[in-house]
């Protein structure tokens, strides 16, 4: 019974002594509470302000692990600061009722007691808080990746604020919903560090086991923190986390989509839904036997077929092969067409005929699909007929030409091939005119051009010696370019084309006439080839200019006599008597065996090329009164 009653005892007079102590002494009051951020001013005054009194007798005390230390007193309502870490910070404001602390920093987050003694000794005590925003948070995420198979929570991310105070709250989110602690699921661990400026940094990593369904979630982390007057936050920003896990199911693409053609780029695809993807091997199966005939490992899963071709066709599978669990998965098979249009032929390949003939022309080809052919005219585009056969019936010379077909499938767009093939139409040579008149200076190097066409192509032979050469024009025309020296000689007897295949001959006769030649130099004038006078074709035909007949007829007489006029002139001057174009008169003497060999000849409803005048050159130049339709014959 003993121990029991002394316990009694014991617990009895501690209670006693606990109630003495209670009545004797009284509970201090709480503190008035005072915030001010980093940096700013702390007004301290002593007591509410209707009940400060006589504030000329004050002592300010910093209370630090419950020991007051004199930081400052007020004397007849002067202040003076005591040595120490406050010594340049304090001085009074609002005369003499508050003590003001200058640059406030986290260590100056403690308690501070005044001590007024007029009218009374009374004291009271203030809580200095302190505040700092953090800076924005800052957020790295794991670019390693994290696999679903991971038997715990792997690290996601990492958030740090850095100079707050004090420590900022943390919450983690992921797609905007909060995340919180969870046992073997999600674990959050948040560390602070405090720097020499009081100022704190924290560091917080989010840990979390991943699911397939997180490889497009975005997380992000949020700071809690006050300052005076009220809370706030900040956010960092959104990061994702590479989620590895295994392929399920594995498929094959093919691009572009839709009907494919020789010559198409082509890209087969092997996809599949794990992250990383499989190994990918591609398959092409016998369309008989359904049996791989060739296989081939892709390193990014692409087989591209550039250009395809109708080999490329048949039965395509892509394998998947995890090297990480070593399962493997096929996809379904696809079958892969490669259209073509090919080996585009035309029966007779070298179609003939004779003028006023008929001929039939037959279109075939190779291809994948239906065809439809066209027949169109080479050298117009006009379509001709539609279907394999073109029937040419009283056949021209101007029906000579290319004939072109063309094969195509129209529910492949773009899939055509053509085939281009010449007719002939034998007939004699036949050339653009058949007597040309030129005009040129004495001793000047000529260039005349000679164009001829026929069945079978003609050949070009000229009647003076010079330079020739010849140009083939399609696989019926030939052009002759002969180069000779203008003489009294040529003059005289002018140049003959004659151009001859077995059918028959041709030839066009050039006349020349001599221009006065002013210049000193030797000169070159050339003779071009001519449009097609003599046949019905359109391709090089020029339209022929309206007569001039009316006008020429009202001025010809006048004309007749310049022209003889000139004549007379040029013809002295050649034989030393009287300079061209210098001025004064002379005696005009004619011998008596020339007083009738000029002959004048005036033409007037054909344009000036037609009639061989020389463009671009100097001794080409009309004289005044020359309308480009008068010629002077001097060969007798």
């Amino acid at each position: 019974m003993r121990p029991p009653r002394l316990l009694c005892a014991l617990l009895l007079a501690a209670c006693c002594r606990r109630a003495a102590g209670v009545l004797g002494e009284a509970e201090p009051p709480e503190p008035e509470l005072v915030e001010v951020a980093v940096g700013g001013t702390a007004l301290l005054r002593c007591g509410p302000s209707q009940a400060q009194g006589n504030l000329s007798h004050v002592d300010w005390f910093s209370v630090h692990r419950e020991k007051p230390a004199l930081i400052f007193h007020v004397r007849q309502g002067r202040g003076q600061s005591e040595p120490g870490e406050y010594q340049h910070r304090l001085s009074l404001r609002e005369a003499g009722a508050a003590l003001a602390l200058a640059h406030v920093t986290p260590h100056d987050e403690r308690v501070f007691l005044c001590r007024a003694k007029r009218p009374g000794p009374r004291e009271h005590r203030l809580q200095l808080r302190v505040y700092k925003a953090p800076e924005e948070p800052s957020i790295q995420a794991n670019v390693q990746g994290i696999s679903v198979n991971s038997p715990e929570p792997e690290e996601v991310a990492t958030c740090v604020g850095r100079n707050g105070y004090p420590v900022p709250q943390v919450v983690w989110y992921k797609n905007g919903q909060p995340l919180k602690e969870q046992k073997n699921r999600v674990h959050i661990q948040s560390s602070q560090t405090a720097e020499s400026s009081g100022l704190y940094t924290l560091r917080s990593v989010l840990q979390a086991q991943l699911r397939k369904e997180d490889r497009d979630a975005r997380f992000y982390c949020e700071l809690s923190y006050r300052l005076p007057g009220g809370s706030h936050m900040k956010e960092s920003p959104e990061v994702t986390v590479p989620v590895f896990y295994p392929a399920e199911t594995v498929w094959l693409e093919v691009a572009p989509a839709g009907p494919l053609k020789e010559g198409d780029r082509v890209e087969i695809r092997c996809l599949a839904d794990g992250n990383p993807p499989p190994h990918f091997s591609l398959s092409k199966q016998d369309p008989g036997t359904r049996e791989p005939v060739e296989e081939r490992t892709l390193e990014d899963g692409v087989l591209v077929l550039a250009p395809a071709r109708r080999e490329h066709s048949g039965r395509y599978q892509c394998q998947g092969l995890d090297l990480e669990s070593s399962a493997s998965l096929l996809s379904a098979a696809r079958e892969l067409r490669v259209d073509f249009v090919s080996d585009v032929r035309v029966r007779p390949a070298a179609p003939e005929a004779h003028e006023g003939g008929n001929l039939t022309l037959t279109c075939g080809a190779e291809s994948s699909q239906a065809l439809e052919f066209q027949w169109l005219r080479e050298k117009t585009g006009e379509v001709l007929a539609l279907g394999p056969v073109l029937e040419l019936q009283d056949l021209d010379r101007e029906a000579g030409g290319g004939y072109r077909c063309v094969a195509s499938a129209s529910h492949v767009p773009g899939l055509n091939a053509t085939r281009l093939v010449s007719v002939a139409v034998f007939g004699p040579p036949w050339m653009a005119l058949r007597e040309r008149k030129v005009r040129a200076p004495k001793d000047a190097l000529l260039n005349l051009t000679c164009e001829a066409w026929g069945h079978p192509r003609p050949a070009i032979t000229w009647s003076v010696g010079g330079t020739a050469s010849e140009q083939d024009q399609g696989p019926q025309g030939v052009l002759s370019l002969l180069s000779v020296r203008v003489t009294p000689q040529l003059v005289e007897t002018g140049a003959q084309c004659v151009a001859s295949n077995t059918l028959g001959r041709n030839s066009t006769r050039f006349l020349l006439e001599l221009a006065c030649n002013r210049s000193t130099g030797p000169s070159t004038a050339t003779v071009g080839p001519h449009a097609r006078a003599n046949g019905t074709t359109t391709e090089k035909k020029l339209p022929e200019p309206q007569s001039k007949g009316v006008v020429i007829a009202a001025v010809t007489v006048s004309l007749l006599v310049l022209a003889l006029l000139g004549a007379v002139l040029c013809f002295f001057h050649k034989k030393g008597k009287l300079p061209c174009g210098r001025s004064g008169k002379q005696d005009i003497t004619l011998p008596p065996s020339h007083k009738s060999t000029f002959v004048v000849e005036v033409k007037s409803d054909k344009p000036p090329e037609e009639m061989g005048l020389l463009q671009g050159s100097r001794a080409d130049q009309r004289a005044p009164g020359d309308q480009g339709e008068k010629y002077i014959d001097l060969r007798h």
